[in-house]
């Protein structure tokens, strides 16, 4: 669980284009794509997926297999709407700015967030997002550049935030081939939030890390959010 800690003063005036948000730091560009295969694999205390030369840094503390995309920025074209692993979660773990990358924006109200729902739709005990914080000018640009974020979008101070869980893709072993030469794939069942405490969480292949938001307040972008 993470507490706000104090201010971080912002020199950039509200609405001004942000140099590094052309392309949001959690954008995932073509170049990216590293096709790896899951395989089966036989743990200590279950039976799941993982990747035939699978690394360290391919699991994360909870022991859930993440999409393996190298992070090379800028090579061939962005694919906006598509997320980066790494990035998102180093974003979320790290509060950086999943616009620019750089700190998100703290004052001794919290940190700052975009929720993409009106206040009225919001967990005031539990709010959930794969969306990481935002800094403080770019909040107010991506409002007026993204016309998702235009129809209806809530900033918030948040005081206290927790790891809740993974977005990713529920896989199941699948069967090709005929009774005496069979060969064994897998396939992708569903895409949808999984919990830390979900029992199939070894047969998911993460994409985004899940944060569970409390004690927040509504701010206003107009007002200077806070």
């Amino acid at each position: 669980m993470g507490k706000s800690t104090g201010p971080s003063p912002t020199r950039t005036p509200p609405g001004a284009r942000p140099s590094s948000a052309a392309v949001p730091f959690i954008t995932k560009w073509s170049g990216e794509h590293q096709s790896v295969d899951v395989v089966f694999r036989r743990g200590a205390r279950a039976l799941g997926i993982g990747y035939p030369d699978e690394r360290s840094y391919d699991r994360d503390e909870h022991g859930v297999l993440w999409v393996r995309d190298p992070s090379q920025p800028g090579r061939g074209r962005p694919q906006f709407g598509a997320v980066h692993a790494l990035r998102q979660r180093m974003c979320m773990s790290g509060l950086r700015c999943q616009v620019c990358g750089g700190p998100a924006d703290r004052t001794a109200d919290g940190v700052l967030w975009l929720i993409d729902a009106e206040p009225h739709e919001l967990d005031p005990e539990r709010e959930l997002t794969a969306h990481p914080p935002v800094c403080r000018p770019c909040a107010h640009w991506s409002v007026r550049a993204c016309p998702h974020l235009r129809k209806g979008t809530t900033p918030l101070r948040v005081r206290s935030w927790a790891p809740y869980g993974v977005k990713g893709i529920l896989h199941r072993p699948i069967r090709h081939g005929h009774e005496h030469r069979c060969e064994h794939g897998y396939e992708a069942v569903d895409a949808m939030v999984f919990p830390y405490n979900d029992p199939r969480l070894p047969w998911v292949q993460a994409g985004q890390l899940v944060v569970a938001l409390s004690d927040f307040t509504v701010v206003s972008l107009d007002a200077g959010l806070g």
